[in-house]
C-alpha cells in the first residue's frame, strides 16, 4: 500500500533537504501512479504497478531537453528516488505545475486551445529524434486483437459495426513513411492543465516516445469539437492515413479504458464515452 506514512519515509530518507515539507494526497491520480504534493514548489509520484516503471529515468533524462523548446510548461524533475521500506520500484520527485485539469466544457469549442495543442505537437516532432535509442513507439496493429475483443465486449453500448469499420481502416491505413518523430504518447484532456481557462501546462510523459505520431491526435477526440477538431488539423497539417491512424488510437485506447473501469468509475465512463464517439464522427 502506497500510504502517506511509506512516502513520507521515502522521502525523508532519501531527500532529507525536503523533509520539513508537508504531504498531501492528489484524488483522483492517475491510473499508473500515486500522486503526493510535497510542500508548495514540489510533487512525488510513484508507480502502482510494474506497468508504470521506467517513467521516472526517462523524464529525467528527457524532459529538460525537451522543455525549453516546447510552448506550453512540462514538468520538471528534480530527483529520482530509490525502491526502499518494501516499496520496489523507482519514483520521482518534480516540480509542482499550477493550474486546473482541462475540461471539455471549458474548451472543446476553442479553436485557439486547438491551434496551441497543435502548435505543441509540432514543436515537439521537430526536437531531434535520430539519435533516440529504445523508446520506439509500439504500432496500432499490434493491438488488433484487444480491441476487437473489446469491441465485442462493448458492441452493446456503441455501434459495433461502425467501431469494426473503423479498426478495419485504421490498420489498414498507410503507415507513417516519414523518420520517426517525438510523441508525448498518452495525449489525452487529464494530461493538460489550464490557468485562468487557457492552456498552460503538459504533463506525464510516461508514454514519450519515438515513431508514428498518430498516436497524440486522441486528444482531438477526447476535447475537442468538430469545428476545433478541424482547426487543430489544420494547424498540424495532418494527412488522411494519419488522420485515419489517429482516429483508430482514439478507438483503442478509449475502448481499453471503457470495458477496464466504465463499470466503477462514471468519470471515466462519461470521458471515454466521448472518446469514443467522436473518434466514429471523425
Amino acid at each position: 500500500m502506497i500510504d502517506a506514512a511509506l512516502v513520507r519515509r521515502l522521502v525523508d530518507t532519501q531527500f532529507p533537504q525536503w523533509s520539513g515539507l508537508p504531504l498531501r494526497l492528489l484524488d483522483p491520480a492517475g491510473s499508473d501512479h500515486v500522486i503526493y504534493r510535497l510542500g508548495e514548489r514540489l510533487s512525488v509520484r510513484l508507480p502502482r504497478h510494474a506497468g508504470a516503471i521506467g517513467q521516472a529515468e526517462k523524464e529525467l533524462e528527457w524532459l529538460p531537453r525537451l522543455a525549453p523548446r516546447l510552448p506550453l510548461a512540462i514538468p520538471v524533475p528534480v530527483g529520482v528516488g530509490e525502491p526502499d521500506f518494501g516499496y520496489p520500484w523507482r519514483w520521482a520527485v518534480s516540480r509542482w505545475l499550477d493550474g486546473e485539469v482541462a475540461t471539455v466544457e471549458a474548451l472543446a469549442d476553442s479553436s485557439v486551445a486547438a491551434v496551441e495543442l497543435a502548435e505543441f505537437l509540432a514543436a515537439l516532432q521537430r526536437f531531434e529524434s535520430q539519435a533516440v535509442k529504445d523508446l520506439t513507439g509500439r504500432p496500432l496493429a499490434d493491438r488488433d486483437d484487444e480491441t476487437r475483443a473489446a469491441i465485442a465486449e462493448a458492441g452493446g453500448v456503441f455501434d459495433a459495426t461502425a467501431m469494426t469499420e473503423l479498426w478495419d481502416a485504421a490498420v489498414r491505413a498507410p503507415g507513417w513513411d516519414r523518420p520517426p518523430v517525438w510523441f508525448h504518447g498518452d495525449f489525452h484532456t487529464g494530461n493538460l492543465l489550464t490557468v485562468d481557462g487557457r492552456l498552460s501546462a503538459v504533463i506525464d510523459f510516461g508514454g514519450l516516445g519515438i515513431g508514428d505520431p498518430a498516436c497524440d491526435l486522441t486528444i482531438a477526440f477526447t476535447l475537442m469539437s468538430a469545428g476545433s477538431r478541424a482547426a487543430f488539423r489544420a494547424a498540424l497539417d495532418v494527412d488522411d492515413a494519419t488522420w485515419t491512424r489517429g482516429r483508430g488510437w482514439a478507438l483503442t485506447t478509449g475502448l481499453n479504458a471503457y470495458t477496464t473501469y466504465a463499470a466503477t468509475n462514471p468519470r471515466i465512463a462519461t470521458q471515454t464515452t466521448r472518446q469514443i464517439t467522436e473518434a466514429l464522427i471523425g
